[in-house]
């Protein structure tokens, strides 16, 4: 069996918990971490008799993200009843959007990378507005269960994507952008871990060259973009398999084990119930003004691909470079503060940022929020290299020294003396030193073996105690040794 022989198929259901303060019809607060049913009232608990009142700035948030990707905004829509009994569903039923979303079509575009930086289109089918349920917890050795009520009415945006995907990484670099673009724009802060983003797999597979789709399988439980590469994968290869013994996919939702890395049947979509969907009898149509998509289109900050695109021409920056540097907004206002340092050159700063900032970061599992040094100390840390102040070694030792104790590289170089030996004529007083001390290496070194040239800079260095600027080292030897 070989997989080159089919296509997978793959759509992503996204749910984005909004970051507003209260919750989408009530003044709860939707604070995470509180004591469980702390943050709850008859409204978003299901009482009979309660009416919602529609908090404008989900209506707001819904607006930037569907001006993010370019979708086309409804003047009017309208919120509909989804009915369906869930234990952490107190109403019964959840306020949703069915055929009259906010937000229609809209992309999302891949950089796929490679010779060719081929750019993958992927499209958006809608986005609309709904509340969250509660949380079901399942705790203690008796095995009972409880419902957490604070989540329930917490804002969400469901973004629906296209059948548009076709490889788990493509899946994953679709996420990871869409979490970015949701946090540049401030209206999730897209955490996986704590639930304010939370996908659904559609997936299904066919041969090659065949343009109808296959019996797809939804797959839930997916809580990090890791674990939905690894679904899809397990999910296209179990298909596959299932398909080459004789045997048909049937349409289902399947659960994804993480331990065991296996999806497993929850039920079969004949089984699933019928929603009902009917016009939220409590609210009336929302309808949104010409002026107001154009306030919300003006507070849009530089979204990432124009900021990536700008990187490149402004500061000459490699496609890959611009990319990193601009996955997030935070790393990105990082890096520009470094180079508000006149003398820093864009490439450079680009460089400690990616490899030795990120790298340190990355290894003790922060963030670029919690990095010990302010772009203002890295800046200037940059700069001492660039007036010579220091060497590219020292400023590894004094980066190396900064993140551990807070303070600036200029307060250690002074408490360190580790200021470079830049000094013309205290240097080539050393470098006239060690040629007098090695005779037979100069004669060797004029006989053609230049290789030699690493054994002077060496002793040279080793006698000022690393201090020396080696390009003037070099430049003195060559010149001694003509």
């Amino acid at each position: 069996m070989s997989q080159t022989r089919y296509e997978t198929v793959i759509g992503l259901e996204v749910h984005v918990q909004l970051c507003t303060k209260s919750k989408i019809f009530c003044g709860c607060s939707t604070l995470f971490g509180a004591e469980a049913n702390t943050q709850i009232c008859p409204i978003c608990a299901g009482f009979p008799g309660v009416l919602p009142v529609l908090n404008q700035e989900v209506v707001r948030m819904a607006i930037k993200t569907g001006l993010a990707i370019q979708g086309q905004i409804r003047t009017h829509s309208e919120f509909a009843r989804k009915n369906y009994f869930y234990p952490d569903l107190p109403a019964g039923y959840q306020i949703s959007q069915f055929d009259r979303p906010i937000i229609e079509g809209g992309f999302i575009l891949l950089d796929q990378g490679g010779a060719e930086e081929k750019i993958n289109k992927i499209g958006i089918t809608r986005i609309h507005m709904e509340v969250d349920a509660g949380k079901s917890l399942h705790e203690g050795i008796s095995g009972a269960s409880w419902v957490d009520l604070n989540r329930t009415g917490t804002p969400l945006l469901e973004i629906v994507s296209e059948p548009d995907l076709r490889s788990s990484s493509e899946a994953c670099e679709y996420l990871k952008k869409l979490r970015s673009i949701v946090r540049y724009i401030e209206v999730s802060d897209g955490n996986m871990e704590q639930g304010s983003l939370r996908c659904d797999a559609n997936v299904s597979v066919r041969p090659l060259g065949n343009q109808s789709f296959g019996t797809r399988c939804e797959l839930k439980n997916l809580n990090s973009i890791r674990n939905v590469g690894r679904a899809i994968d397990y999910e296209v290869a179990r298909q596959i398999d299932l398909i080459e013994s004789g045997g048909q996919v049937v349409l289902e939702t399947r659960l994804w084990d993480a331990e065991k890395g296996v999806t497993r049947s929850m039920r079969g979509k004949e089984e699933a119930h019928d929603y009902r969907y009917f016009p939220e009898p409590d609210l009336p149509p929302l309808h949104i003004s010409p002026e107001f998509i154009q306030e919300v289109a003006d507070s849009l900050p530089e979204l990432p691909d124009a900021r990536c695109l700008r990187f490149q021409n402004q500061f000459h920056l490699s496609s890959y470079d611009a990319g990193v540097l601009t996955a997030s907004r935070e790393l990105a206002d990082y890096y520009e503060s470094i180079l508000k340092i006149p003398t820093v050159d864009p490439k450079i700063a680009a460089n400690w940022v990616t490899v030795e900032l990120l790298g340190r970061l990355n290894k003790e599992g922060r963030d670029i929020q919690e990095a010990s040094v302010p772009p203002a100390d890295l800046g200037r840390l940059i700069a001492l290299i660039h007036s010579g102040t220091i060497s590219g070694k020292m400023a590894k030792q004094l980066f190396d020294e900064m993140c551990a104790s807070g303070k600036t590289p200029e307060e250690l170089i002074q408490t360190q003396g580790l200021s470079q030996l830049s000094d013309l004529a205290a240097l080539e007083a050393e470098v006239e030193r060690v040629l007098l001390n090695n005779p037979q290496e100069v004669i060797n070194y004029r006989a053609g073996k230049t290789k030699l040239m690493g054994f002077f800079v060496g002793q040279v260095m080793s006698a000022t105690r690393g201090k020396a600027n080696p390009a003037l080292v070099n430049s003195l030897l060559q010149e001694k040794l003509k």
